[in-house]
């Protein structure tokens, strides 16, 4: 039997993650969720996954030091970064988690248009 393929989503907006999980398991995933990049982290040392979704504008941890600890601390790990923007717009956020090694760039208006 093929293992099933773990995702971690970490975003500090609940919609957000309900939405992720709600697709990745129809589409056979296991999902963890987060509603920060500390619990994170908790999550991934105590049942380490395949995949990060995370969102980069966070209280606590926010997602470029996630996403940074997570390139760090297990390099094997795909990225995808996602963000809303904030005051000036998820296009500048995202270039910089590309930067820090993330493999999918998404602005959440894609995401909430379905």
């Amino acid at each position: 039997m093929e293992r099933q393929l773990k995702i971690l989503i970490v975003d500090d907006d609940g919609r957000i993650r309900d939405l992720f999980r709600h697709w990745l398991e129809r589409a056979g995933f296991e999902v963890y969720e987060a509603e920060n990049g500390r619990k994170g982290v908790e999550i991934q040392l105590a049942n380490p996954v395949d995949l990060l979704i995370c969102d980069l504008i966070m209280p606590v941890q926010e997602g470029i030091e996630t996403i940074t600890q997570f390139r760090d601390d297990f390099p094997g790990i795909g990225i995808i970064a996602i963000s809303g923007g904030g005051k000036i717009g998820p296009d500048s956020y995202l270039a910089v988690a590309e930067q820090l090694g993330a493999c999918v760039l998404l602005p959440n208006r894609w995401i909430c248009r379905y």
